[in-house]
């Protein structure tokens, strides 16, 4: 797949992730309008069209600010990380891209994720965890991995899920505890419509209650909507960036090996990040099969495809100094 077809992908990916919020969000107005008398079903319809409209736009043009903030991420200058801040700026001009806004966030546990809507409207944040214990070549194969979901557009996909994850979950809540405890006033006041009402009630109440149980599931699929595939090719086009594998491959062991729980991470902001952030202090799970519920590929096995196209990337070198000869 050429980077322009992952470009567009992504896109049609960001428009149907959008409207299977709008339709969830539509479909929730309705019951809860229902429950408050079948007259207002169109109410909550309309109520629900508005809500999902502004939260639609507010996760397009909004979700990287939301992601930072929930990272506790703070803008920084050149004059306070001068590396930091030089080796984005060097790498999105070789990248072909607008240099991204720069953001730390201060806590030991060694991470990075970039945000934005597009490569205009990009940020990069990495913890200062990282700019201490990484050396150039590691921080330069982190940062090429991040500019790489940046040009690849994966950014949107990625901010807007932050932003959809948790809305979900929060109106799957809201409209269980109107059931539990609006809906029964109704019921109340409404007990002599027969018992065609009453079981119409007791259908929707069943499902509000599996929405809520399952709303944790639906967050968990949108993030998967965030391709494993994704990272493996971030970390490919990464390396082709920098040219040097062995930097990401070194990274990423490190990140592991020397892993801190970032407390600041969320289910819903999991997926943003380059390694999971939920990882024990001392990296005990580098070493555990991969889950169909992980937001990330192996660790093992994108070291691994990383160090194969090193060993391709010497034998090449080694070819064309041959044919010079």
């Amino acid at each position: 797949m050429t980077f322009y077809d992952q470009i567009s992908k992504n896109k049609w990916k960001s428009a149907f992730l959008v409207s299977l919020f709008i339709a969830f969000i539509l479909l929730l107005g309705f019951f809860v309008g229902y429950i408050w008398g079948p007259e207002r079903a169109l109410v909550g319809l309309i109520i629900a069209t508005v809500v999902a409209t502004i939260m639609a736009f507010t996760s397009y043009y909004h979700s990287d600010k939301i992601a930072l903030a929930a990272a506790g991420a703070r803008p920084v200058t050149k004059e306070e990380f001068p590396y930091y801040v030089n080796t984005v700026e060097g790498l999105a001009i070789a990248a072909g891209l607008p240099m991204p806004r720069t953001y730390v966030i201060e806590t030991p546990a060694m991470n990075a994720f970039a945000t934005g809507r597009d490569p205009e409207h990009a940020a990069i944040a990495v913890t200062t965890g990282l700019l201490e214990r990484c050396n150039r070549l590691e921080l330069e194969g982190v940062i090429a991995h991040e500019m790489s979901h940046i040009k690849n557009y994966d950014i949107r996909l990625m901010s807007m899920v932050v932003v959809l994850v948790g809305l979900v979950v929060i109106f799957s809540e809201v409209l269980f505890r109107m059931f539990l405890f609006g809906g029964g006033g109704r019921r109340r006041q409404g007990g002599g419509e027969g018992e065609g009402a009453g079981v119409i009630y007791l259908a929707l109440m069943v499902l509000g209650l599996i929405f809520l149980i399952l709303s944790p599931i639906i967050a968990q699929l949108l993030q998967l909507a965030i391709s494993r595939r994704r990272e493996f090719l971030a970390d490919a086009n990464g390396a082709m960036l920098t040219r040097y594998p062995e930097g990401l491959a070194s990274a990423l062991e490190k990140l592991t090996r020397e892993a801190k729980p970032f407390p600041r991470a969320s289910k819903a902001t999991a997926h943003l990040f380059i390694v999971q952030p939920f990882r024990k202090e001392g990296g005990e799970r580098i070493h555990r099969r991969s889950s169909i519920w992980d937001t990330h590929p192996p660790v093992e096995e994108r070291i691994r495809r990383l160090r194969a196209m090193a060993g391709m990337e010497g034998m090449y070198t080694q070819a064309q100094m041959e044919s010079r000869a």
